[in-house]
């Protein structure tokens, strides 16, 4: 039996695809999300695969989830953080809850799973953490003050613990894709953000990355033996400038 395989934010887009890659290859899987309904759409046809209602946020809920699952499949050894909202806005003008809701999802959620498995995988001196950053963690962005700050702390985080488990063999691990076919834009609430960002994405020619790419990669990285780290990978489309 393959070992467990936990995924965040698993109801669509980056999630969705990694779900669909990882259970093709028989491992058996955890996929958390929000919305249940969306979850079992994912999961159709799957076999080994648990489902729960989470909102990452919550650590409590978070731990439950996964204690669970591992008592059913074993340790965590692949934990995808993935969760994440995009709400663009203007520092100007934009609802300040929308900046917590985004620092609370997009670091707190990856903080708060990676405790939750870290220190089974120390004592195991085996596993991977996974984080879904963007290529916003490392440049900026208009319109993305608050969602590049979160994106630079996941780019931060990911890199401070690497190096304090590098000595125990846990893989830290971070993807940072370009702009996707995500649903991550039907959050957004700021109509001239989005007017911007939909005429940035037609300098592109409308193309932009396929989701199941990203899953790919992430594959790719996982399937390397444990003593080797693919630290991080920056992925986008080819037509994307920025």
């Amino acid at each position: 039996m393959k070992k467990l395989v936990v995924i965040t934010g698993a109801s669509s887009g980056f999630g969705a695809e990694i779900a669909k890659i990882f259970n093709a290859d028989g491992f058996p899987l955890l996929l958390l999300g929000r919305r249940m309904e969306k979850l079992q759409e994912v999961a159709t046809g799957m076999e080994n695969v648990m489902l729960d209602s989470v909102d990452v946020t919550d650590y409590k809920q978070f731990e439950k989830a996964v204690r669970k699952a591992e008592t059913k499949y074993g340790k965590t050894d692949l934990l995808v953080n993935n969760a994440g909202v995009m709400l663009l806005g203007n520092v100007q003008n934009q609802n300040p809850q929308e900046w917590q809701t985004m620092l609370d999802t997009n670091v707190m959620g990856v903080l708060n799973g990676t405790q939750i498995v870290l220190n089974d995988m120390r004592e195991r001196k085996h596993g991977t953490i996974l984080n879904m950053s963007s290529i916003a963690g490392k440049k900026t962005f208009v319109n993305h003050a608050a969602y590049v700050a979160s994106k630079f702390g996941v780019h931060g985080l990911s890199e401070t613990i690497r190096e304090e488990n590098s000595a125990k063999n846990v893989r830290i691990m971070m993807v940072a894709p370009g702009a996707a076919e995500t649903e991550l834009l039907t959050h957004v609430t700021s109509k001239s953000a989005l007017k911007d960002y939909a005429a940035w994405e037609e300098t592109m020619g409308g193309v932009v990355l396929d989701p199941k790419h990203v899953a790919e990669t992430v594959k790719f990285m996982y399937d390397m033996p444990q003593e080797v780290n693919i630290r991080e990978v920056d992925i986008a489309a080819t037509r994307q400038d920025s």
